[in-house]
C-alpha cells in the first residue's frame, strides 16, 4: 500500500515543477520548486542558504504548495518546515537535483545546500467537480 507521503512525492515528481509559497510580514512571495523526496516518513525538500525561501522559512516556517498536473486533480499542502540534515544518500540525491537545475554546489556537502521536512502537514487532492480527498503528512 501505497503511503500518502509516497503519494504526494510521486505525483510533485512526475511534473517539472510546483509552487510553494511562505508568507513574511503578511505578504505571500511564491517560487517553483521541483525536488521532493521520502525518507523515514517524511516529505523532504531542498534549498540553498542564499535563497529568500531560506530566509523567510527560518522567519516563518509555515508554507503551502500546489502543483497540477494536466488530466489529473491538483495538489495543495500545508506544514511547517523543519530544517534537519537528511541521509547521505538524499543529501547527494538533492545536491544531484540542484545542480541538474544549474545551482553551483560544489558537493553534496556544500554547507550552502539545505534541507526541509513537512511538520504538521496535510494535503489536500482536489478534482474541477469539488471532489476533495484530505489526509496528514
Amino acid at each position: 500500500m501505497t503511503s500518502a507521503q509516497d503519494r504526494i512525492v510521486s505525483y510533485l515528481t512526475a511534473i517539472p515543477a510546483w509552487y510553494l509559497a511562505t508568507s513574511v510580514d503578511n505578504r505571500p512571495h511564491v517560487r517553483p520548486f521541483s525536488f521532493a523526496a521520502v525518507e523515514d516518513g517524511k516529505v523532504w525538500f531542498c534549498t540553498s542558504k542564499g535563497k529568500d525561501v531560506y530566509d523567510e522559512l527560518l522567519i516563518n516556517p509555515w508554507f503551502e504548495l500546489s502543483a497540477w498536473q494536466p488530466g489529473h486533480p491538483w495538489v495543495v499542502v500545508a506544514g511547517k518546515a523543519v530544517f534537519a540534515e537528511p541521509s547521505v544518500q538524499l543529501r547527494e540525491d538533492g545536491f544531484e537535483h540542484m545542480v541538474g537545475l544549474g545551482e553551483a554546489h560544489e558537493s553534496a556537502n556544500d554547507g550552502r545546500l539545505v534541507f526541509f521536512y513537512i511538520a504538521e502537514g496535510q494535503a489536500r487532492v482536489c478534482d474541477i467537480t469539488g471532489e476533495e480527498e484530505i489526509f496528514a503528512l
